[in-house]
């Protein structure tokens, strides 16, 4: 007799699992509430989908904020060339971009979808649309099945995966549904954080270069003197602060302190240079233009937005000729250029967020299997785990490996 296999979420770790399990054998249901599956990854990427990092397997435990060492065992069993080698057989081809980042050849996320699609028909999967479930049922310490339908039927399952995602993005129907149903079955719910989410700021000049991109700077963001996060890359500003792919990592990082107190961040917009190599640099220009005002020497220093509002903060006269510009003035504009300071006053919401921070603690699930070690039978995958990554695809490489131990395990047990 087939074991019957209840999943729960028809996203990226849902979707995943339940053709992995129907492949070796498994009568497998999903359930999904929405109209369609795959809403969430469908945005992913600005709709572009980044599915995975091409970076050496060790190397994906670096980009993972919390609890890398619960994923040990799933990225090994899983790792993220097996998921290019999934694609790429499944009829999406793929490509590698900056940073490793990799994304389908068409840059359209819909086709990530299909293929999951297309494998979940070839393995027969029985997908449940417009389907929510409201409880996992367990007797005597054992699942038994899931309630759907406002309570009124018992579906009798073999094994339940719990793969509802966060609350970030919560149009795609991410509304913390696991979280409840493993609080009901008595596990506990680490505190839950928007990540991978834009920072907010204080200052007026920041929100007057909305639109303007950063690329191949340096950011700090402290706590008074402890350094929470320190990294290179892109960013951008807008009308409320700072995103980006710099400013998203970041925000993996400073999420539990950002949302009780203001904290200092610093931009480096020549991290290539030292100071002394930059005060050389600016000695020069102004060397080269050394009857010009100060506001006309700057040369090709920083980005034609940009120049007006470092002119003001540096505090130097904008008529002023360089050759009058004092040493304390120059240095002092090196040391605003190493380190041009920001005021970050908080984190967007979850409707901003890619991901959610925190979940079901991992202290609770088998790192090998995703089975709950309170219940038996029940399995978590993805984002409804208290696991997440910077960007860069990591928190899909997450889904995949998690939803592959599971499936594995389930068709097993």
């Amino acid at each position: 007799m087939k074991k019957k296999i209840a999943v729960i979420g028809g996203g990226a770790a849902g979707m995943f699992a339940a053709l992995n399990a129907a492949e070796r054998g498994c009568e497998v249901h999903l359930f999904e509430k929405n109209e369609k599956l795959g809403k969430k990854i469908y945005i992913t990427g600005k709709g572009r989908c980044n599915l995975t990092n091409a970076c050496d397997t060790e190397e994906l435990f670096q980009a993972v904020v919390s609890n890398p060492k619960f994923l040990y065992s799933a990225f090994y069993g899983y790792t993220n060339h097996d998921v290019i080698d999934f694609f790429e057989k499944a009829g999406t081809k793929t490509k590698i971009e900056r940073g490793d980042r990799v994304f389908p050849v068409s840059d359209h996320s819909a086709d990530v979808i299909d293929a999951l699609r297309r494998k979940m028909r070839e393995y027969k999967v029985q997908v449940h649309l417009n389907t929510e479930v409201s409880k996992v049922e367990a007797k005597d310490g054992k699942v038994t099945g899931v309630l759907s339908d406002g309570e009124k039927k018992l579906f009798p399952a073999d094994a339940v995966l719990v793969a509802t995602g966060g609350i970030s993005y919560k149009t795609t129907g991410s509304t913390g549904d696991g979280y409840r149903f493993a609080e009901e079955l008595g596990h506990k719910v680490t505190e839950l954080y928007p990540s991978l989410v834009p920072f907010n700021t204080k200052e007026a000049w920041a929100k007057s270069l909305q639109g303007l991109s950063l690329k191949n700077v340096d950011v700090k963001v402290m706590d008074g003197k402890k350094k929470l996060y320190d990294g290179f890359g892109e960013m951008m500003f807008t009308h409320f602060g700072v995103t980006g792919p710099l400013i998203l990592s970041a925000s993996s990082y400073t999420a539990k302190t950002a949302r009780k107190k203001e904290l200092s961040m610093f931009i480096d917009l020549k991290p290539a240079l030292s100071k002394e190599q930059l005060d050389h640099r600016i000695l020069r220009d102004f060397e080269e233009a050394k009857n010009r005002q100060f506001k006309n020497a700057l040369g090709g220093l920083f980005p034609a937005k940009l120049t007006p509002v470092m002119i003001e903060l540096s505090g130097i006269n904008p008529e002023k000729k360089v050759n009058e510009v004092s040493r304390e003035e120059r240095l002092g504009f090196v040391e605003l250029i190493k380190n041009l300071p920001l005021t970050v006053t908080g984190l967007r919401d979850y409707n901003e967020a890619i991901i959610t921070k925190g979940g079901v603690s991992v202290k609770e699930v088998n790192p090998s299997t995703m089975e709950s070690k309170l219940v038996q039978g029940l399995y978590f995958a993805g984002e409804v785990l208290d696991l997440d990554a910077v960007t860069g695809g990591f928190n899909l490489q997450i889904a995949w490996s998690t939803a592959y131990a599971a499936a594995l395990a389930m068709s097993e047990a």
